[in-house]
């Protein structure tokens, strides 16, 4: 079934990445939950969706496209949701998974379409990668706010917190253990490093489970988006159409660079071509359409899963060793739940996946200000500006400014100026 022989490994090497992939990347589902607890949505419901997401879009990709990369809730676009569309739109979770519905809805039709590879070759490398940086930036900066590392303050805006308090102490502490892991190269570190502090919070008296460690998995809002009318009709009454194109356009390009960094990584390429592209694509239009109908932002590939490909994972049996370890996970909610109270204990996670993303910044062409600054632009409004949508808008209205002035108008796509009077229309005449 996943042509094992042909990809030159046995189902033990398979079995075997896909518990190093799981290890690696299941501090999601206690992340995402922290994350879109900030925007009022129920631990338990984003729990559980956060597993049922994953398991589609994993599923998919291990069936229908035999890859080793697994599917899960995007980091980046959780925090968008929480802290930009939530926070600051006036309006609650139940209307911005509306939101998050269409733009799934969207991805799926673009993702049976060439639309999606011109949408992608259109948006120049350097924004792609200040997004990519941008993002890191903002995750990072959640991260320490959310551990007590940052606070606010009256004149400066930030200041460094109280370094003697037992939350600022357990971040720092499992910062330090999952950077050595990491360092050491050992598979799993994110997840390792959140196991000690969480020991260490237990032994100090810091951490509880009252609720036990088992329970039944549970969605307490049912299906959050059950009508597809109503979704677009939300969109349109609350003009959330910048916010569904924020959405689609970050995970078409976050999840294509992806699938394609892990693939060239496995030696799964044919050329510069992916096999089987369409049904991979497909496997994230799916999960995130689903995962917004039970409650959570929408889904990416992961890198983690170059974990799983480091330790011979060729094939979907890789990703189906994911999905059915992921679908245990699912009933260790109590464990999760007293896990993600303490904040410090996944803080480090949000630190350390935002300084793996600002590696993007290499990329950029900083001796080309054409090419420099717009990147910039979206790096820096986007942690200042507690918006991913403000970063984007203000970096793809700078570029065809700036590519006008020194007469290369024709290097970029007519696309790009079409997204540049949305993007400006956004900002100059839409509420923010």
């Amino acid at each position: 079934m996943f042509n094992l022989k042909e990809n030159h490994t046995t189902a033990k090497t398979e079995v075997v990445a896909g518990f190093t992939t799981f290890f690696t990347m299941v501090y999601i589902i206690v992340v995402n939950p922290i994350i879109l607890k900030d925007a009022g949505v129920p631990f338990d419901q984003v729990f559980t969706a956060t597993i049922i997401a994953t398991v589609i879009g994993t599923l998919w990709m291990a069936l229908a496209a035999n890859y080793p990369i697994a599917i899960a809730p995007g980091m980046g676009m959780n925090a968008y949701f929480a802290y930009s569309v939530v926070g600051t739109n006036s309006i609650d979770y139940q209307t911005a998974f509306s939101a998050v519905f269409v733009a799934g809805l969207l991805f799926l039709i673009l993702s049976l379409t060439p639309f999606r590879k011109v949408l992608i070759e259109a948006i120049p490398d350097n924004l792609k990668n200040g997004i990519t940086a941008g993002i890191g930036l903002f995750i990072a900066f959640i991260g320490m706010r959310q551990a007590g590392m940052i606070v606010s303050h009256p004149s400066n805006l930030v200041a460094l917190g109280d370094l003697h308090s037992p939350t600022v102490l357990f971040a720092l502490l499992g910062l330090t253990v999952t950077i050595i892991l990491m360092a050491l190269k050992v598979n799993g570190a994110l997840f390792l490093g959140m196991i000690v502090t969480a020991i260490v919070a237990f032994f100090t008296g810091h951490l509880s489970f009252d609720q036990g460690f088992v329970q039944m998995p549970s969605l307490p809002d049912g299906l959050i988006v059950s009508n597809p009318f109503t979704a677009f009709s939300d969109v349109w009454s609350h003009m959330l159409f910048p916010i569904v194109f924020s959405f689609l356009m970050v995970t078409i390009f976050d999840t294509t660079g992806t699938m394609i960094g892990v693939a060239k990584q496995a030696g799964l390429m044919k050329g510069n071509k992916l096999p089987r592209a369409r049904q991979a694509l497909l496997a994230d239009s799916f999960a995130a359409t689903a995962g917004s109908m039970f409650g959570t932002t929408p889904t990416s590939a992961y890198i983690e899963s170059s974990a799983g490909v480091a330790a011979g994972g060729r094939t979907g049996l890789t990703t189906l060793t994911v999905a059915l370890l992921f679908i245990v996970a699912a009933f260790f909610g109590p464990l999760v739940s007293a896990v993600s109270g303490l904040s410090s204990i996944t803080a480090p996670a949000l630190i350390i996946v935002g300084s793996l993303m600002m590696g993007a910044i290499a990329e950029i062409k900083w001796n080309e200000i054409d090419e420099a600054f717009p990147a910039f632009l979206i790096i820096l409004s986007m942690p200042l500006t507690s918006s991913i949508a403000t970063g984007i808008a203000l970096g793809f209205v700078s570029l065809p400014i700036l590519k006008v002035v020194m007469g290369k108008w024709r290097e970029i796509h007519p696309l790009l100026y079409v997204f540049a009077v949305l993007f400006f229309y956004q900002l100059a005449f839409l509420p923010h």
